[in-house]
């Protein structure tokens, strides 16, 4: 029997989107796919009534249900696999996936985990730091003319994909992924300790801590894993610290 994706443990995350608008529009895009959760970050001043006329009646109620947060990482704190949106494409960016393959990852994973889809500003878009959080990063292809969509459309598309996709069947027992909380902190800590044995350059520390974010972030840590990382890391620390003394 093939599985479908658990749309109620998926989230579209919303990163200081400008125009109410288009905050509604992408409700009224996320009800349709069955997918009732929104969180935007910044701009906690646009105006609900707006955002309620785009969405229709039919979606007014996730309009009202959104979640507001400051920053980007309590926003993506909770979650166990943070997929990014993005048009600009680069060798710093690290490869993309297409909307259809997306879609075959978060059927699965989002049987046991919560699932964050990542969309920037309408204007920029995602920015490099945004990046650092993402597991994945996707980009919905078009025509050479245009090289990117409308907020709303992408978050149709990408939406789309996820609820008409499906998958094999799923092994019994899936462990739980690390939450980005839990990844944040291991990340934290590698960059300490690689500091420390001289891996990084003080200088620009983030550079490469980037490329060890992206490998590991395709490896789909588990939260079991996460601990050992982290344990391997505080023995290394003490290890350094007792041949200085």
């Amino acid at each position: 029997m093939h599985e479908r994706a658990k749309t109620e443990h998926v989230t579209i995350v919303l990163s200081k989107p400008k125009y109410p608008g288009n905050v509604g529009a992408v409700a009224r895009c996320a009800r349709n796919m069955g997918i009732e959760k929104i969180f935007v970050v910044g701009n906690r001043d646009l105006p609900v009534e707006e955002m309620k006329q785009m969405a229709t009646h039919f979606a007014a109620g996730i309009v009202e249900s959104i979640q507001h947060f400051d920053r980007l990482d309590e926003a993506l704190a909770n979650f166990h696999y943070i997929i990014g949106a993005t048009s600009r494409r680069g060798s710093g960016r690290g490869p993309c996936v297409s909307p259809r393959e997306m879609a075959e990852l978060v059927v699965e994973i989002s049987h046991c985990n919560e699932v964050a889809l990542l969309f920037g500003p309408e204007d920029t878009g995602l920015s490099n730091d945004d990046l650092r959080f993402c597991h994945l990063l996707v980009t919905i292809p078009t025509s050479k003319g245009m090289k990117s969509v409308n907020l709303s459309q992408a978050v149709m598309i990408l939406c789309y994909e996820i609820f008409v996709g499906h998958a094999g069947p799923l092994e019994e027992f899936t462990p739980r992924m690390a939450s980005s909380e839990e990844l944040e902190g291991m990340y934290e800590q590698m960059k300490t300790v690689l500091m420390n044995i001289g891996f990084l350059h003080p200088q620009n520390p983030d550079h490469w801590m980037m490329h060890i974010r992206r490998f590991l972030g395709r490896t789909k840590l588990f939260s079991k894993e996460v601990k050992i990382i982290r344990g391997i890391c505080r023995q290394l620390d003490w290890s350094m610290r007792n041949k200085k003394t």
